[in-house]
């Protein structure tokens, strides 16, 4: 298979958050040696209206993906509206067509932890991303110490690898 491009985006309203490090963390047990970053934060207002340049090429450089981890932190019991703010400025059914996502939230305790799958993967999904795996989810005070990851990259990363090469 060709070089992968992969990107991942992190929906934490905190710029260089633990969600972002846990984003490239993952994508790099994943395969990606260089994953390209979208840090949301970073679009700051134009998220809130349309045509905003840099919010519609952040959302080109995601909708070109091969593969894309998106990284949230758990507010509220579910991802944040600065992720819910980005996702919005996708097409339904198309604006993510062809990409293989990736659901993964941090969260401060085991409660929230169907939060990626029941929450976050069905809106990827309807925005026509594949998502052939279960969303994970990291306690942040250990996602950098813990075999969450590596666990979940040993169980899904061949079918993860296997959808990319069905597109």
């Amino acid at each position: 298979m060709d070089r992968v491009k992969t990107v991942v985006v992190a929906g934490n309203p905190k710029p260089n958050s633990r969600t972002l490090d846990a984003g490239v963390r993952l994508a790099g047990l994943l395969g990606a040696d260089a994953p390209e970053v979208l840090d949301v934060t970073t679009l700051g207002p134009g998220l809130l209206g349309w045509g905003d340049p840099a919010v519609q090429h952040a959302v080109e450089r995601v909708a070109g993906a091969d593969l894309a981890v998106f990284a949230s932190p758990t507010f509220k019991a579910t991802y944040t509206g600065l992720l819910k703010l980005f996702l919005e400025q996708f097409a339904t059914g198309e604006g993510l067509r062809g990409v293989v996502a990736v659901p993964l939230m941090l969260g401060a305790g085991p409660a929230h932890a169907l939060v990626p799958e029941l929450l976050l993967k069905p809106v990827l999904v309807e925005l026509g991303a594949t998502c052939p795996a279960p969303g994970l989810y990291q306690l942040d005070k250990s996602y950098d110490t813990d075999s969450a990851a590596s666990d979940y990259v040993r169980r899904w990363g061949p079918v993860l690898t296997a959808s990319m090469r069905a597109r």
